[in-house]
């Protein structure tokens, strides 16, 4: 989304008419929220096609907001009691956001007509709300913290938490990840009131989160351990780590160590240090920055390989069967792909839950098959002799003889011929989020999303006799799953297709993955995903005569559930020759076989285990002409997720009208002029009169660019634009890639600089403003647009004000502009705007693909609030993006970026996206939880759908 700066100015605009209010002075409010806030928070509909249904809402009123709690009713032919499950997500640590992700995921595959869901989010001050399943689908929870006071139900005290949990639900499902989540804390609390919980106990949680704990008894238990020394932040320290860097063998002026907190999770604040210097002053900021009071210094781990390995507890009660899944290696890339300035590569948060090319997983890894055998084998010992409990994610390193490790001593559990296994950390409240490695291991031996969380939960029952009865039956999948399960014999085909080779492709795989797994709970469909494998040089940066030739030799490959659950498409796509590969696919087989049966040796006891539904599939693979013909051959509907490109300028809408196959979003000639941002203003300049307002714009090729001396460009450019501050962007290319805010000629000079390099990022701060990580096209594109930068007004969060609130935000409104995006949806000549959403950056002043598409990033503020925007100027602008899609003929859906004036509801156009972002957080969702009656995403992503089936009815 790109914003620019020059408090919008009328002659900043194209062909601008009329003249715009007058700006007031900068001032600051509180915002204040609807007192009828329910549009947001009606209860939940559910069409009848789908299999399950019960998601447990909070209903809000002008005073309070009371939960809906489940009534005990018989489900089923078997006769057995709904079974109430309380998710409990947020909590202090820096990773709630991860919470809150894993908690939607959880949400999105647990609910059924046996089994119903009350969402709960307990706050960075430990305060629990009882909140609805619509808040769940929020970004982060920035989103809502402000306002949950008003919207949620509040609880006095954690102690009056506990006893409203122990009337309101029998099974507690915590997916707190850190402190409070991992560490007892809540399991503590729950224990006190004898209510059932998934997962560890307390205190066996409290010895298994402390790294330092846990490695001293991993030590004792007989496991290879790494040497560590702990760091309290006492002066006497230095002399100390001094005497263990030369116990150790590592240089004291520049050794290298790992430096992480002793009770973060397992990426929070972790770090590389060199000698006891730097060691004990990245220690000791640790220590000042609240993270953690205990840091431990770590032998570096040189030439060792990750891995990571989920454990499954498949016993009967307390009686504790593990059974490790299929490991995953987990290879830190140091090639191009990884900017310079990093020293060091180490899997931190960045590269574990954003798709980073600087990350490659393997399943199984490309370690010896008795290292594999190994892995699974300690892990499952592990397991047991920390007295784990249902299921935990075990971290570890494994290290050839080529590692050289003299100094891990010991013959202990780990070592072999074939090099030395170190387990290093334990996550108890492993993550969920739709492709993490609980899902990706449990999809290689068998398991849905589904059938893997709810077996999780039955175990969990298990313990506790007074809920084991009202356990439920795992929910059978379609497509791509037990195929005779369906209650259609003759399902209708939808190839979702996604990935392609834009800089917006992992955007593009994590809303195909998002649209696969929400159409699969509609039994009358068969959803098939697709991957668009990365052309030779293709790009949407060339002329449309390039493209048409070649495009239909592009390569589709059809894709088993698996190998979809990937975080890049380069994965995917090296997931699905590896796949096909003889001696590998043998090696994968034999492994899956062992693991299936030893998970069958334990669930075959319960009657509630019906058996796995992953079929071991394997890709095909068609040129782009071969899978539209069989998309024709098929009846089948094409879900067009690919962001940019071919998906997003009206070529792969061409291919497929040529065969008559329907597919979703607009049409060809639509496409084409949203694509090209200078098209879509010439395609408005016209609605001046209506409220409809577009930016001076100035196109210029790269190639001009890199001939010309920066000065020289910088003084043309602000000259003509009238703006001392101007925002790049590529003519032709997805929303946010290679957009920059750029204040100087100096910044102008490292972007031309980047495109010149062919850089495939600017690094954040690079600019002479603060700013966030920038992705660029590649290849660079052949034209790029200048144009001024709009400043819009400021809205930050404050957490301790005056007037005692915990949450609120900060409105600075002089300039009378704010920052929206809005979805529109309908048919062609009828499309209605969704509710708008006023966007907040966190870092910048540029949206970064991160903050709009990534779970856990970004604020967006849906519905706006009213001391930002009347609901007369809402509607006023909710008007004119109507009349901006009818006018461009747009159709399906599509997304429109803008800036409105909050006092007029006029709208300053940015750009169309006609194949927007369709992640498990993108604000479309939260647009249309905010519309009456409420679209949960599986009946959005159908109704899209459906509008896209009847294109040619």
């Amino acid at each position: 989304m790109a914003s620019s700066s020059a408090a919008l100015n009328p002659t900043l605009l194209h062909n601008n008419k009329g003249s715009l209010p007058p700006f007031s002075t900068r001032r600051h409010g509180f915002l204040n929220f609807p007192s009828n806030p329910t549009a947001s928070f009606s209860k939940r509909s559910l069409n009848c096609e789908r299999r399950f249904c019960g998601v447990g809402v909070v209903k809000a009123s002008a005073t309070t907001v009371e939960l809906e709690v489940a009534r005990d009713r018989t489900a089923g032919d078997e006769g057995r009691r709904v079974l109430r499950v309380g998710l409990i997500c947020g909590g202090p640590s820096a990773e709630r956001g991860i919470s809150l992700n894993s908690a939607r995921s959880v949400l999105d595959h647990i609910q059924g007509d046996d089994l119903h869901v009350s969402a709960y989010y307990i706050d960075c001050n430990l305060k629990p709300y009882a909140i609805s399943s619509a808040q769940v689908y929020s970004n982060t929870p920035a989103d809502f913290d402000f306002k949950l006071e008003s919207l949620a139900q509040g609880f006095e005290s954690l102690s009056d938490f506990v006893e409203h949990l122990a009337t309101s639900v029998d099974i507690v499902f915590p997916v707190i990840h850190g402190r409070f989540g991992e560490d007892g804390g809540i399991q503590e609390l729950l224990e006190k009131s004898n209510i059932p919980f998934v997962g560890t106990q307390s205190n066996e949680c409290r010895k298994a989160f402390d790294k330092y704990d846990a490695s001293s008894e991993l030590d004792k238990q007989g496991f290879v351990t790494v040497p560590s020394f702990l760091i309290r932040g006492s002066e006497s320290e230095e002399t100390e780590l001094s005497t263990w860097f030369v116990k150790n063998n590592i240089d004291v002026e520049q050794g290298k160590v790992v430096v992480k907190p002793t009770r973060a999770g397992s990426s929070i604040g972790v770090t590389v240090a060199y000698g006891v210097t730097d060691s004990l002053t990245k220690a000791n900021a640790i220590i000042s920055e609240g993270i953690d009071d205990k840091v431990i210094v770590e032998i570096f781990l040189e030439g060792g390989r990750e891995f990571t390995t989920i454990v499954l507890d498949v016993g009967s009660g307390s009686d504790c069967q593990p059974v490790a899944l299929l490991p995953t290696e987990v290879e830190l890339l140091s090639n191009g792909s990884v900017d310079s300035s990093e020293k060091d590569i180490i899997f931190n948060y960045r590269r574990k839950y954003l798709p980073t090319q600087q990350v490659a997983y393997h399943t199984p890894p490309h370690f010896p098959e008795d290292v594999i055998t190994n892995i699974r084998e300690g892990a499952s010992l592990l397991f047991q002799r920390l007295g784990l409990r249902d299921f935990a994610r075990i971290d570890g390193w494994f290290l050839p003889p080529s590692a050289h490790a003299a100094y891990l001593t010991g013959n202990k559990f780990g070592r072999s011929e074939s090099g030395t296994i170190v387990f290093t950390d334990i996550n108890l409240i492993s993550g969920m989020e739709q492709t993490s490695f609980l899902f990706q291991q449990a999809s290689k031996v068998g398991f849905s999303h589904s059938n893997i969380l709810r077996t999780v939960i039955q175990h969990a029952c298990l313990r506790f006799p007074d809920v084991r009865q009202a356990s439920p039956s795992p929910r059978k999948e379609s497509s791509q799953t037990n195929k005779a399960s369906r209650k259609h014999q003759n399902p209708r085909k939808v190839f979702v297709i996604f990935g392609g080779d834009t800089s917006e492709r992992q955007v593009s795989l994590m809303s195909g993955t998002n649209v696969w797994l929400n159409l699969q709970s509609f039994d009358d469909l068969e959803v098939i995903p697709c991957l668009l494998a990365p052309s030779n040089g293709y790009s949407s940066n060339m002329d449309s005569d390039e493209t048409n030739s070649g495009v239909s030799s592009r390569i589709v490959w059809s894709l088993p559930y698996s190998v979809v659950l990937r975080h890049t498409t380069e994965e995917v796509l090296d997931a699905c020759i590896e796949a096909i590969e003889p001696v590998r696919a043998a090696l994968t087989s034999r492994l899956r076989s062992q693991v299936m049966d030893d998970i069958l040796e334990g669930l075959k006891k319960h009657d509630w285990f019906r058996g796995f539904d992953i079929s071991d599939d394997l890709p095909k693979k068609y040129s782009l002409d071969q899978w539209i013909k069989q998309a024709k051959q098929d009846g089948a509907t094409v879900f067009i997720a690919v962001h940019g490109g071919i998906g997003e300028d009206g070529t792969l809408q061409s291919l497929l009208e040529a065969e008559g196959v329907p597919y979703t979003g607009p049409g060809v000639a639509a496409s084409k002029t949203c694509m090209d941002k200078v098209a879509t203003s010439v395609a408005l300049e016209h609605l001046t009169a209506e409220g409809v307002l577009t930016i001076t714009k100035d196109v210029r090729k790269k190639e001009d660019l890199l001939k010309m001396q920066p000065v020289e460009i910088w003084k043309e450019l602000t000259s003509k634009l009238r703006s001392k501050t101007l925002c790049v962007k590529p003519a032709r290319d997805g929303c946010s890639t290679g957009v920059a805010r750029l204040c100087c000629v100096g910044d102008l000079e490292v972007y031309i600089k980047a495109l010149e390099n062919c850089l495939p990022r600017i690094q954040p701060n690079s600019l002479s403003k603060a700013h966030g990580m920038i992705e660029m096209p590649i290849p660079p594109p052949k034209l790029l647009i200048f144009e001024p930068f709009v400043e819009t007004d400021e809205i930050t969060f404050s957490s301790q004000l005056s007037s005692g609130n915990a949450h609120e935000l900060l409105w600075k409104g002089n300039s009378r502009w704010v920052e929206i995006t809005v979805g529109v949806i309908g048919k062609r000549g009828s499309m209605r705007s969704l509710t708008p959403s006023v966007t907040v950056k966190e870092n910048g002043d540029i949206l970064s693909l991160e903050e709009k598409f990534q779970g856990g990033t970004g604020i967006n503020l849906t519905p706006p609030p009213l001391s930002i925007i009347s609901n007369e100027a809402l509607e006023k602008c909710k008007n004119r993006i109507e009349l901006i899609a009818n006018t461009l003929r747009l159709e399906g859906f599509s997304r429109i970026d803008a800036f409105v004036n909050v006092d007029s509801g006029e709208v300053l156009i940015i750009e169309v996206n006609t194949v927007p972002g369709m992640t498990p957080s993108t604000v479309l969702i939260h647009q249309a939880l905010a519309n009456q009656p409420p679209m949960y995403p599986h009946r959005f992503f159908r109704s899209l759908l459906d509008f896209g089936s009847e294109r040619y009815l």
